[in-house]
């Protein structure tokens, strides 16, 4: 029902809870522990841990992708930090690469399983190589990944390019294995074992943009090396104070994939002034000027879908209304974002199974004209268009407001319906009707009507 929280109490296991559980508090700690520690490297007088208006930006229009083969659309997939945080072990990760088969989610799109932090052991090997975590990932990376393949999806894994990981920065998760000075065997490990996907995470106040670029293109330049065909997600932004770099600069080049946005988590506004993290809503309102740089081969990415991270006593963040997660999705696929889920998949309701693999929705996210909708307006965020590759137009009315209001668009506003006769499809329904101008419809709070409009035949 509309308005009412989604909480899967009653179709999760108790031990999958408590390990939701955990993954949530630790998130939180860890923002809470970066924010801080920011703070005091600025006070202190440190390193310039975010870029100044005299940093000159890099170019940010290469015409030559990060990493050839990939990302021809935004990547769609799953990673498992929302949902196990440092817990994480090869037994869930295979239970949700089956639950993404089971459930539809792989055959409505979604390909790239990912490992977040915390897979390692604390100490590299002898020869200097990562190794798995012994205890959680007995059967070491490379069957994992084999298992993930053998299900028709990708596999993926996560690292920094510090000497740190945002786990090991934050104080959670012992040891210093990021790939800082170990990019080229960290690379040529990854591809050995058949990562299709590689999440590289920034996790540190200190340095510069100059400094970012030197580190992200140093592993770009690495995986470009083994000649595999591996996802390059980058997030400038991790324990970064200001004004996120990933938001600032154009990436394109250097990864396929950049993060905008700080942590996005399970709310729709984000008001604590210690964490860095933010809510739905503003994501939404920190990318809306960003749709121009995404292009096949790179994609701005607002962080990951937070759709059925339900509430948990204890924890800060209350999950997203029925209203919202539809917001989520639509408002991610009008920004052509990577759809990453991040909940517990194999215990997840039916009703966010069928908002997850909802086809109409995802389709406007992968079309292949792959340029990104944007508002209508720099003062009006309320109705966005995307421009279609078979001639229709999607439109979505956005309603930020906590409560319900009338959004209506003229036909010069959206501009590139050629007729004044359409044929209007509400993609969360199916039901298509005769469109008149202005279009219009009462959204409710913090929900987005999702439309795709076709000259009428």
């Amino acid at each position: 029902m509309v308005g009412m929280r989604w909480v899967s109490t009653a179709t999760v296991r108790l031990p999958s809870a408590m390990r939701f559980r955990s993954a949530m508090r630790f998130r939180s700690a860890t923002v809470r522990f970066l924010s801080v520690g920011v703070l005091l490297s600025v006070f202190a007088g440190g390193c310039a841990s975010a870029p100044t208006a005299t940093m000159a930006p890099f170019p940010g229009d290469a015409a030559d992708p990060a990493i050839s083969a990939v990302a021809a659309l935004p990547p769609m997939g799953w990673n498992s930090w929302n949902t196990y945080g440092c817990t994480v072990d090869e037994s869930q990760v295979r239970a949700q690469a089956d639950a993404i088969v089971a459930s539809g989610m792989r055959e409505a799109g979604y390909q790239y399983v990912t490992v977040d932090d915390c897979w390692f052991d604390p100490q590299r090997g002898q020869d200097g190589n990562l190794r798995a975590a012994p205890a959680r990932f007995p059967s070491g990376m490379r069957a994992l990944a084999d298992y993930v393949h053998s299900r028709n999806l990708k596999f993926g894994i996560y690292e920094s390019p510090n000497t740190k990981t945002c786990a090991q920065y934050g104080g959670v998760y012992p040891g210093s294995t990021g790939s800082s000075g170990h990019e080229q065997a960290d690379a040529r490990l990854f591809a050995s074992w058949g990562v299709d996907y590689l999440k590289y995470d920034w996790c540190s106040p200190n340095g510069n943009v100059g400094d970012q670029e030197r580190q992200f293109t140093a592993m770009r330049d690495a995986l470009r090396e083994t000649g595999r065909p591996i996802v390059y997600s980058i997030n400038p932004n991790s324990a970064v104070a200001g004004t996120p770099p990933g938001w600032r600069y154009n990436w394109a080049g250097i990864g396929s994939m950049a993060r905008a946005t700080q942590d996005v988590v399970a709310m729709w506004n984000q008001d604590d002034p210690v964490s860095a993290a933010i809510g739905v809503g503003q994501a939404i309102s920190q990318v809306a000027s960003l749709g121009g740089r995404s292009r096949a081969g790179y994609w701005t990415d607002p962080d990951m879908l937070v759709i059925g991270c339900s509430s948990i006593a204890g924890d800060p963040y209350p999950g997203l209304t029925e209203n919202e997660s539809r917001t989520q999705l639509a408002m991610w696929a009008m920004m052509s974002a990577p759809l990453i889920a991040g909940n517990d998949t194999a215990h997840m309701p039916e009703r966010v199974r069928a908002l997850l693999t909802d086809r109409a929705v995802i389709a406007v996210d992968q079309d292949p004209n792959t340029r990104a909708g944007a508002p209508i307006s720099d003062k009006r965020h309320d109705v966005w268009v995307k421009k279609l590759a078979d001639g229709s137009v999607a439109v979505a009315l956005y309603n930020d407001s906590p409560s319900d209001r009338r959004i209506e668009v003229d036909r010069s506003a959206v501009g590139a319906v050629p007729a004044d006769r359409y044929t209007v499809t509400d993609l969360w329904t199916g039901a298509r009707s005769a469109g008149t101008w202005p279009l219009g419809a009462t959204v409710g709070a913090h929900d987005t009507l999702m439309l795709r409009l076709e000259p009428a035949q």
